[in-house]
């Protein structure tokens, strides 16, 4: 009997150190986040003052907040799917028997391992109007410079090119994995029976990887809503809020407004859109989705 009871706790023994990170890392903050968003609490008081819903109601009534709010669905709407087409067409191609596949592969992949602070500074100077290497090259061919990171207009673009250039290859390593876990048998037969390569593509490989896609764009979409480090270091949220973003916004709000009931109040917020997205893509998208199942596929 004793040794039973040991044998069942013994798992509980080995998981114990992930609940421990978890409640201290991220159940801990959101539960604190979500205290003290129905509290004043700032520089001058620096105790939990109970306001209700006054944080929520400030935020709402704040045209910057829906001027954040829509550059980040703009920049999510951009920065995903080109990040995710250029993701699988990089995995298509690298997804043959070619000499030096592991040389690209990595090459590929390499921006992303460079830290985000360092390939913001890098980009930075190839954006430099007049000096930086993309004028240049644009100079070549007649066209005018460009202040990428100082106007209005083209600033959130220098964020989605650079963000597309970080991210394309880790999201190409996931879909890699999955075109070679697909059935090699199944693209035997469409060759027997004729098909043409897009014609396998469009009914055999985008059905099977559906399980990857879903994953990867669960994925690139939460990412998208936590932007901040290359933000900070390239624009500062500018030129007036035109590349402000919901984490750099709460930045702001918190450390330099030092407004922690307001930021906190906009974390929870962050959190529940994250959360109605995760629900609404489980609950619809999913059933786009085919999954494997002893050898077959199955729509959920």
């Amino acid at each position: 009997m004793h040794i039973k009871i040991k044998q069942k706790s013994l798992p509980w023994f080995f998981i114990l150190p992930t609940f421990f990170f978890l409640g201290m890392f991220t159940y801990y903050p959101a539960l604190k986040s979500l205290y003290l968003s129905f509290n004043s609490m700032n520089v001058v008081n620096p105790t939990p003052i109970f306001t209700g819903l006054d944080n929520y109601i400030s935020i709402f009534k704040t045209p910057l907040f829906w001027q954040v709010l829509k550059n980040n669905l703009f920049y999510a709407g951009i920065t995903m799917p080109l990040t995710l087409g250029l993701a699988l067409i990089l995995a298509l191609l690298l997804n043959r028997k070619i000499f030096g596949d592991a040389i690209y592969k990595a090459s590929v992949y390499y921006p992303n391992i460079i830290p985000m602070a360092a390939a913001s500074m890098v980009w930075l100077y190839i954006f430099l109007p007049g000096y930086g290497i993309l004028n240049y090259l644009f100079s070549k061919l007649g066209i005018p410079n460009i202040e990428w990171v100082t106007n209005h207009k083209t600033a959130i673009w220098a964020l989605i090119i650079v963000a597309i250039w970080k991210n394309a290859g880790y999201y190409m390593i996931i879909f890699l994995s999955g075109l070679q876990q697909l059935p090699l048998d199944v693209y035997e037969a469409a060759e027997i029976d004729g098909a043409s390569k897009w014609k396998q593509f469009w009914s055999i490989t985008w059905p099977l990887l559906s399980p990857t896609t879903f994953f990867v764009f669960i994925i690139a979409v939460i990412n998208s809503f936590q932007s901040i480090d290359q933000i900070y270091l390239m624009t500062r949220g500018g030129p007036s809020n035109a590349t402000n973003m919901f984490v750099y916004y709460i930045y702001q709000v918190a450390f330099r407004f030092w407004d922690f009931g307001k930021a906190s109040a906009l974390t929870v917020i962050l959190l529940l859109l994250l959360l109605l997205f995760t629900l609404f893509a489980f609950t619809f998208i999913e059933r786009q989705v085919f999954y494997q199942v002893g050898g077959g596929s199955s729509k959920k």
